[in-house]
Order: C-alpha cells, then structure tokens, then sequence
C-alpha cells in the first residue's frame, strides 16, 4: 500500500534524493560537456589552430548534438524510462568528451563534441522533466530551480581548476582537461543508475507535497494523449520563446573567456576568478526564480529574466572596464539558469508528470536551434569585425525580444 507519510519530512522523502542525484547529473550534462568549453576554449583554439568561425562551429556541433537528442531523449524517458535513458546519456557524453581531448584535428574534435552534446541532450531533459514526477505542482519551480544549480557548481570548480592544469600540462592541458571531464562524467553515470528512481510509486510513495486531491487528479492522467504535446499551441509559444534564450545565452557563456582576454585585457587567471563568480552567484538562480515562478507564475517570472540577461549581455559589450564585466556577471549570475527552471515547470503545469519529458524535450528542439546557431553567428561576426562586441550586441537584442515574447504568454493558471 501508498503512503505519503515520508512527504511531511522535508528530507525524508526520497524526491530529495532524486533531487540530489540529478543537480549531479546537470553538472555533468551541462557543466561539463557544454560549459567547459568557455574555460578551456582560449588554450584549444591554439592548440588546434582554429580561428574564431571553427570556434564557433565547434561549440555548434556540441550543441546540435544536444539539439538531435534532446527531443528523442525526452520521449525515450517518457517510454522507456527516465533512470536507464539518462544514465545511458551521461554515458555517451562521457566518451564524447575523451574522443574531444583525443583528436588531433577540428574535424575530429567537431565530432567528439557532437557525441557529447547528444549525451547531454538524452540526459539533462529526462532528468528535469524527472521532477514532475516527484514534486507536485506548487513544488516543481522550485525543484527545477535546485537541479540547474549543478551547472552553477561546475563553474565554480571550472574557473580554478582549468587555468591550473593549462599550466601544469602546458600545452597538452586542454586535452587533459577533456579527459578528466569524461572520467568524472562515467562514474556519475554509475551514480545516477544506481540511484534515480522514475516514479515515487517504486518506492511506494506519492509525490512530495500530494495530498489527496492533487493524487486524485495525477491518476487521472494516468494515460495521457501524446498528441497534446504536439497540438498545444501554449507549449509551441514556449518553444519559440525558449529560442531566445539558447541563441543569446550561448553566446555569452561561449565566448566570455575569450572576450575577457582578448578584448578584455585579463589574464587567463582573471578571467577565471570572474568565471568562478558567475558559478558562485548562479548556484541560487535557478532556486530564487524557480519560488518566484511558483509564486508570481511562469510567465512574470520569464520576463524578468529576459530582461535582466539583456542587460548583462549589453552592460558586457558596451563597459568594457573590470567594473562593467563585474556587473556584467554579477546580472547573468543571479539569473542565469533560471530560464530552463522555469520552462521544465510550466511544462509539467501543462502536461503532467507523464508528458512532462517529452513536452520539455519538444520545447528543448526550439531552444537547441537557437543555441545551434548562436556560437556560429557570434564567431562569423567577430571574425568579420574584428570584435566580439556586435556579436554581444545581438545577444542583448535577441533576449529582449525573448521578454516581449513571454509578455503575450496566457496568464497562469492558479498554482495547485
């Protein structure tokens, strides 16, 4: 028989330890596969002799690897399971990034990163849309906004850690950096199959905070249309508005290294202080506005943050002085993860615990074409220029369209 009794403990209940598992699962997934590449970027590109267009086409071929399985992967979990799916996924992204620190050309690298980013893609979206199954709705914003800090952490333990093994290993310190990523990314996969659990019913447990009625209505849709992913035009209106934020973000999180060095006029050890502040300051956005969601609704909550990366994205173009990269950081760190927050819980407002992975892994399709074609554009851009500054310029442009976009969103629904 059920119980939901575990639930009236904050910390008894198994939903935390899923919680636990997949914020490692998204350092992994995130952190690592994707994120890595802003701090070891600068020693790469001249140890494979890329210019700025190559840099760009690689952090691309990660992210349509990303782009190809997010969706697939969603509806995988959805069928076969979110526990084996994402596991299999930290996996693949794991010898995606051996086969990275391994290649001895931009041809070879380029498709190291594409196996990476589509072991992230069949991981990170089945581990957020996990959540739904594990927290009731008044819940999943802030759960959602908890998890995402897994990419906040691995930029903390980025920004000194790669400047020092670039030291230490000269000019083969990016490809060991590359291999410590896949070793670390295996043995959480090992982790994650041990531990994660698809449904709270495995356990003999309702999700954390049901009570009755909301139980009540979770077995209702026990056997959900899959076709109201699809039809929905709330959840096509998510997507577009998701492309905003993969096209502008990828941008500055590619490129703020690169920037901070070559136009910035910090050195490689200053440049990763700053990029260990913006993971200090990130590990609590995706908590804030994860409650500001659940509290104000999905739609308030995205335009407040579009409208703060717009500002950072700016501010980082525009005051090129320590002061204005400081703030810079300082407006994308308080919110930066919180857009994927935000969008697993609407997602899960939407379609339930069920369709939930699969609705998150349909809106990820929009939100990996603009993150596909951003680091390309920016690199195009700065190699025409002369100077990453349009190319952030465009960022800022981009997110604000993402804020006038969520502004015609319909309003929520109450939360339950």
């Amino acid at each position: 028989m059920k119980t939901d009794q575990p639930a009236k403990g904050i910390c008894t209940h198994y939903a935390w330890v899923i919680l636990g598992v997949g914020t490692v699962v998204v350092f992994a997934a995130l952190g690592l596969a994707r994120f890595s590449y802003t701090s070891v970027l600068p020693a790469m590109q001249q140890g494979l002799g890329m210019d700025n267009s190559q840099a760009g086409a690689l952090a691309t071929a990660n992210l349509v690897g990303y782009l190809l399985l997010s969706a697939v992967g969603g509806a995988l979990a959805a069928h076969y399971g979110p526990r084996r799916v994402i596991s299999l996924g930290l996996l693949v992204a794991a010898i995606g990034m051996v086969m990275t620190g391994m290649a001895d050309g931009i041809l070879e690298a380029g498709f190291g990163r594409v196996i990476s980013g589509a072991g992230s893609g069949a991981s990170n979206v089945p581990v957020m849309g996990l959540l739904a199954a594990w927290f009731v709705r008044r819940r999943r914003g802030l759960a959602a906004g908890i998890c995402v800090t897994g990419s906040s952490f691995a930029l903390i333990g980025l920004g000194p850690t790669v400047p020092r093994l670039l030291q230490q290993f000269g000019a083969n310190g990016w490809r060991v950096c590359w291999l410590i990523f896949g070793v670390v990314t295996f043995l959480i996969a090992a982790f994650a199959l041990l531990l994660l659990r698809d449904h709270p019913e495995e356990m003999g447990l309702e999700p954390y905070g049901a009570s009755p009625t909301s139980t009540a209505a979770a077995k209702a849709s026990a056997f959900p249309v899959w076709g109201q992913v699809y039809r929905s035009w709330r959840v096509w209106h998510l997507g577009l508005i998701y492309v905003a934020f993969g096209f502008s973000y990828i941008i500055y999180i590619t490129f703020y290294s690169k920037f901070l060095i070559a136009e910035g006029g910090l050195s490689e050890v200053a440049a990763g202080r700053l990029l260990m502040l913006l993971g200090w300051l990130s590990l609590f956005c995706g908590l804030i506005w994860g409650a500001v969601s659940d509290h104000r609704g999905r739609k308030q909550a995205l335009i407040m943050v579009y409208l703060i990366h717009s500002a950072a994205f700016g501010i980082f173009a525009l005051l090129r002085i320590p002061q204005g990269f400081l703030i810079s950081t300082i407006l994308f760190g308080i919110s930066a993860w919180s857009i994927p927050a935000i969008m697993a819980a609407a997602c899960g407002d939407l379609l339930g615990s069920r369709l939930a992975p699969a609705g998150l892994g349909f809106v990820t399709l929009f939100f990996g074409v603009g993150q596909a074609t951003g680091p390309s554009v920016a690199g195009m851009i700065a190699d025409a220029t002369h100077s990453f500054v349009p190319a952030f310029l465009l960022a800022a442009a981009i997110a604000l369209l993402g804020a006038i976009g969520a502004y015609f969103l319909p309003g929520d629904r109450k939360q339950a």
